[in-house]
């Protein structure tokens, strides 16, 4: 049987040689051995498909990625943003929160949403105190950063420590600091088959292509479309103007869709999720207390940041793994981490739920506090801009008037 985690344990793993806890989890899909499930799909349509040396097999196998990286990380932060919208766990979270009656749709961004966390241009071009983010106080000393100076971060966004952050869009430019991934996670199908996939559409109402075409609508008040030219709207010539770009039925969501059939989908022997927190990476930061240096709050902080680091893969894996459409899966293994430490040494096993999780971190942020490491409790609030609210609302009116073409570009 694994042992129960500690406070202590995980303390002295970070302040001594230790590399890194792992957690590797077999999963196969929901619809039992054999279901298809279906990856991600890249550049062209296509999966991202390799060969992999595993264990037990004396030859490469055929792997496709079933989550990638990036995507995990991004399951990992929201894991912890519903954490803490629950009240959960403490953690300094940093929002963008958008005028309601100013869009279309609302909108609110926070740093475990946006693509670049705390640096992200979101953030960056909105009001603090009525200044520019970045040169408030705040964002003044978030720009100062750097992996030996990263107490600022650790107060504002944490996280940002633990994911990877790379401040391109700041002050510095492509100067600005950039931090390494301290967590790393990917799910990859073992062994697979590549399949097939089919679509159609049965139109109850049978409208067919000739029946167009269709042309937009100058009656604002109407359904949009028309086929009736007089009350079409009229380019610069008086030409009627088609809906969307052919006038197509189909261009309004109306008639058939043909019976096709492509490749897609596959089958596996098996999905592995993989889960490293790299205490090396942790290591290399410090954070200097009013220009001055402390091992105990060095420690205390990396400490506090390895925690949340298995929090939010404890806080994942109690979410589970519904990735997309038709690529759920299940885990057929106990959710066990291991503590690589000494070489040559077995990894110590650990069991850890996600309420564990987040009882050693919060035991972790009260020890950071208690070294004189800030860390801040309430949500700082952004306010967007006056041109960065005019710009997601002009962007919102086009792919409300346009259509999902608008959206994908």
């Amino acid at each position: 049987m694994p042992d129960a985690l500690t406070l202590d344990i995980l303390k002295h793993a970070v302040a001594g040689t230790a590399a890194a806890f792992r957690c590797v989890t077999e999963l196969q899909p929901a619809g039992g051995e054999g279901d298809k499930v279906f990856p991600p799909t890249y550049e062209g349509g296509k999966y991202a498909g390799e060969k992999r040396l595993v264990p037990g097999r004396d030859e490469p196998v055929e792997c496709v990625l079933l989550d990638s990286v990036q995507s995990q990380a991004n399951r990992m932060e929201l894991a912890l943003l519903d954490a803490w919208r629950a009240g959960r766990l403490p953690l300094p979270v940093v929002t963008a929160a958008f005028p309601a009656e100013a869009l279309e749709k609302p909108l609110r961004v926070s740093s475990l949403e946006a693509p670049h966390r705390i640096a992200d241009a979101l953030l960056r071009d909105c009001l603090l105190d009525g200044k520019p983010f970045r040169r408030s106080e705040v964002g003044r000393r978030i720009g100062e950063v750097e992996t030996f100076n990263a107490t600022a971060l650790f107060e504002h966004c944490p996280t940002a420590l633990v994911f990877g952050l790379w401040d391109s869009t700041g002050p510095k430019g492509g100067l600005g600091a950039k931090f390494a991934r301290a967590v790393v996670s990917e799910i990859v199908g073992i062994d697979v088959e590549f399949g097939k996939r089919t679509s159609s559409r049965i139109d109850p109402a049978q409208i067919l292509l000739q029946a167009g075409p269709l042309y937009q609508a100058s009656d604002e008040e109407g359904i949009g479309w028309t086929l009736d030219e007089a009350k079409a709207r009229k380019d610069g010539k008086g030409k009627a103007l088609p809906l969307r770009k052919t006038g197509r039925p189909s261009e309004a969501n109306h008639g058939n869709v043909t019976p096709s059939i492509a490749d897609g989908g596959i089958t596996l022997r098996k999905a592995l999720q993989t889960t490293v927190i790299s205490l090396p990476s942790l290591r290399r930061l410090r954070f200097p207390l009013d220009g001055a240096y402390s091992d105990a709050a060095d420690v205390a902080a990396r400490t506090a940041l390895a925690a949340l680091a298995l929090c939010a893969g404890a806080l994942a894996r109690e979410q589970g793994c519904d990735l997309r459409s038709r690529c759920l899966l299940v885990a057929t293994t106990p959710v066990e981490w291991e503590l690589l430490d000494r070489p040559g040494e077995a990894p110590s096993r650990f069991a850890l739920t996600a309420d564990h999780a987040i009882e050693i971190y919060g035991d972790a942020v009260e020890e950071a506090r208690g070294a004189g490491l800030p860390f801040r409790d309430a949500e700082l609030l952004l306010q967007p801009s006056d041109e960065l609210v005019a710009l997601v609302r002009k962007s919102q009116q086009l792919a409300t008037e346009q259509g999902p073409e608008v959206a994908e570009a």
